[in-house]
């Protein structure tokens, strides 16, 4: 269920940590972290709360999208699914995915979709779809890109996950290559 301030307050009690604050408390925690599964714990969480509008205003305040960003460079394949993840929940948003795409964010979603990991791929053919638009659309519907998205809408017998996503990016963006 999303977020409003009532609701906040009422989950939160009087002496409860307020959201800005709990997600600092988050990212400094993921910044002084030493080990890996520190560190994947704590960006699922972040992307888990990068689903709800009530968090976008704080996600863009902490530099949080830049942080998932960061993930996706990362050799650890948790840390990338996560990346991507927060990402894509994040860029319903336009604000976000332009935010996203200002930081450099839309070839390295790309890049997810090459990736051995299924939810990673599912995350940034979500994420695509939210950011191709028409300051980066050029961008996003590169040949190469298009045919990657293409064989994943052929895919339904192997993933119907992935040929939905992909088949619901051709539909909006790129019907011509359908």
């Amino acid at each position: 269920m999303f977020t409003n301030d009532r609701r906040q307050e009422e989950r939160t009690g009087r002496h409860g940590t307020p959201r800005l604050q709990y997600l600092q408390e988050l990212v400094s925690q993921f910044q002084n972290a030493t080990d890996e599964g520190s560190k994947e714990r704590i960006v699922a969480n972040l992307a888990n709360f990068a689903y709800d509008p009530y968090n976008f205003t704080f996600l863009r305040q902490l530099n949080v999208l830049e942080l998932f960003l960061d993930c996706i460079t990362e050799p650890n394949e948790k840390l990338v699914e996560f990346g991507v993840g927060g990402i894509c929940n994040a860029c319903a948003d336009s604000r976000n995915a332009a935010v996203v795409a200002q930081s450099g964010g839309v070839p390295l979603v790309i890049k997810c979709l090459s990736s051995p990991v299924a939810n990673t791929v599912n995350y940034a053919l979500g994420s695509l779809y939210y950011l191709c638009g028409p300051t980066n659309k050029e961008e996003i519907l590169r040949p190469e890109v298009i045919d990657a998205i293409r064989r994943y809408a052929g895919a339904g017998s192997v993933n119907v996950s992935f040929s939905n996503l992909a088949q619901a990016f051709l539909d909006k963006h790129a019907p011509k290559y359908k």
